[in-house]
């Protein structure tokens, strides 16, 4: 019984140390794997994501403050007259944190020395016990920086920074809708162009060139990044820097000196002149009257300045060059006398009696001259005397609304030119099915009559007037318009890219109709109704006058002048004229003078001035009061 008992003891001892063993082997291997884990996080950590934590560190011990970029500069296209350029000014800082509890008395003295009130700071400060630096005032002048320089011991919390303005030439503002303008980026905008880096204080292009290239404009903003601690207090006063980096310069297509000409040649007279070389679509001057002074947005004041002028009756903020529209009048009868020689509808030669009146359709058509009218006219004299009644028959009888509308759209009637501006009006031409649609009425004969003489309801820019007259000079080819010609680093002035001309229409039409259109628009100008505004010794050009009706008016027309120069040159000498004059202007037909005045002097070297002399315009020009 004893030798049973001890069996049992030491089989029991047994159990009991084999369980010691399995806990210590249990335990061992639970601290193994929970070391093990412990490595790996720290691994991961230290090793995969430390470069991340290190990165989360350095954000969290420095805060960045931008440092704005200075805009790329603007130049004519000779590239030596700057028509933007960056002016020095500052922006003033307050960090209320850094003030503490003297906040209220540092806002007060700092609102007298920037000639504002202390509720204009305290709008702009978030909070007061933040440590982030709030911009209180923009535009600030050097005095006024000298001025909190000189107290900055009272200002604890103040600082201030460059923040260059935009400074437009003054010699020209007829430019203001070329070049536009810039403005701090609202939050509607910031939406949109987050993603391609802007920031909530980016001052971005408004209009004209400063908008449709602003992403070139830019630059590269820098940033100073300083140590703070946990609040965001700074620790050490040495910042590190990355500089800014200037945008590119834009060289423009834009004469100074042309776009000068044109401004005093078109005078405040509201309308447009645009000149262009038809060889490759460059706009040489681009002219909207009445224009505004760009360098006011440059204030505290601009957005009541932009109201004042948004409420101005004449508009100064629209381009009337691209943005308005017009009916073409009789510089239309160069579409018409192109689409009835190259559709052989009529022979050219064929002569039209011109009573002075059309009889159609229970309503009488008067010409322009009344009766007795003009008499037999064949195409030369047709187009010469700008007469309706050859027009209106040439419309309804030989050709019909569906070929008029046809060229027109050849002519780029009626669509976009994709001019390098932010916008520009297609125009319009109509067709029979357009008048079904939009007013339930079939297209009838007087219809296609008004649309014969530039009536009815097309609608023109005076570029697409302008670009018609391209086509014609270059032999059924138009250039897209544009304007900028070269883009250049900033630095060192090296060319980055340069303009490449696209043909925006074509048209395959004999060289022989080309030709006759050509010496048909010179008999125009030497033998038609408006030889004594279009005499000139210097050059010689080939043009069309216009003179639409307009409703609203008592006998007053918008007034047209088409033409080209000098028409004996290669395409590639010679430059395209276009002036509108608004009804709304004292009746004077003076498009076709400031066309002459402006081909006399681009060709003969002249001041607006010394054309005028040559002319014989002198005593024509009248002082004008500025229409607003």
């Amino acid at each position: 019984m004893a030798n049973i008992i001890n069996s049992t003891d030491l089989h029991q001892k047994s159990g009991t140390s084999s369980d010691k063993k399995t806990k210590t082997t249990i335990l061992l291997i639970a601290l193994f794997s929970f070391f093990a884990i412990y490595v790996l996080i720290l691994f991961k950590m230290q090793v995969i994501e430390g470069a991340g934590y290190r990165m989360q560190s350095v954000n969290i011990s420095q805060r960045s403050t931008i440092l704005p970029a200075q805009r790329g500069e603007i130049y004519d296209r000779n590239a030596n007259m700057a028509l933007a350029i960056n002016t020095d000014s500052f922006a003033v800082y307050l960090t209320p944190g850094e003030a503490g509890a003297d906040y209220d008395s540092v806002a007060a003295r700092l609102a007298q020395y920037l000639g504002i009130t202390k509720s204009e700071i305290d709008a702009r400060v978030e909070s007061k016990k933040s440590y982030t630096s709030y911009e209180v005032k923009a535009y600030v002048t050097f005095d006024e920086i000298s001025n909190i320089a000189e107290n900055i011991t009272d200002l604890p919390g103040v600082s201030w920074a460059s923040k260059p303005i935009r400074n437009y030439i003054v010699e020209a503002k007829s430019l203001s809708h070329v070049i536009g303008y810039v403005g701090d980026i609202t939050k509607e905008e910031l939406k949109v162009m987050y993603n391609s880096g802007y920031t909530s204080n980016s001052v971005v292009g408004k209009m004209g060139i400063e908008k449709q290239y602003d992403s070139l404009l830019q630059g590269k903003t820098g940033k100073e990044y300083r140590t703070v601690d946990v609040y965001g207090k700074k620790i050490s006063e040495t910042p590190i820097t990355e500089p800014p980096v200037m945008g590119n310069n834009l060289v423009l297509t834009i004469d100074t000196t042309i776009q000068k000409l044109a401004e005093q040649a078109l005078g405040e007279r509201v309308g447009a002149a645009v000149v262009l070389k038809p060889s490759n679509g460059e706009i040489l001057a681009m002219v909207s009257y009445p224009y505004f002074d760009a360098n006011i947005f440059n204030t505290e004041n601009a957005s009541k300045e932009y109201t004042k002028l948004e409420k101005s009756s004449n508009n100064p903020l629209l381009n009337r060059a691209i943005n308005a529209t017009y009916p073409p009048a009789s510089t239309f009868k160069v579409v018409m006398s192109t689409a009835m020689l190259a559709e052989d509808a009529m022979p050219s030669s064929k002569e039209i009696e011109c009573e002075g009146y059309l009889d159609y359709g229970g309503r009488t058509f008067k010409c322009h001259v009344g009766i007795p009218g003009h008499g037999y006219l064949d195409l030369k004299n047709g187009l010469a005397e700008s007469c309706n009644v050859y027009y209106w028959t040439v419309g309804r009888d030989y050709l019909g609304v569906d070929l008029i509308s046809s060229y027109s759209k050849d002519f780029g009637y009626g669509e976009d030119l994709n001019i390098d501006l932010p916008s520009s009006s297609a125009g319009f031409v109509p067709t029979s099915q357009w008048k079904e649609r939009r007013y339930h009425e079939k297209w009838l004969g007087g219809d296609t009559m008004n649309l014969s003489i530039g009536q009815s309801y097309t609608l023109v820019t005076p570029l697409h007037v302008a670009n018609m007259m391209a086509m014609v000079t270059n032999e059924g080819k138009i250039y897209q318009p544009h304007i900028l010609k070269e883009v250049r680093d900033s630095v060192t002035d090296e060319v980055i890219r340069e303009y490449d001309p696209k043909v925006l229409h074509s048209m395959d039409i004999d060289s022989a109709v080309w030709k006759e259109i050509k010496e048909d628009l010179r008999y125009t100008v030497t033998d038609g109704s408006a030889q004594f505004p279009l005499n000139n010794k210097v050059v010689q050009f080939a043009g069309k006058t216009g003179t639409a009706e307009v409703s609203g008016y008592t006998n007053s027309w918008h007034s047209w002048f088409v033409a080209y120069g000098p028409y004996d040159a290669p395409v590639e000498e010679q430059v395209v004229v276009c002036v509108l004059v608004e009804a709304c202007n004292p009746w004077e037909w003076w498009a076709p003078y400031a066309s002459n005045i402006i081909f006399q002097g681009i060709f003969a070297n002249q001041t607006y001035d010394e054309a005028i002399d040559a002319l014989g315009f002198r005593y024509l020009v009248r002082p004008m009061g500025r229409q607003e």
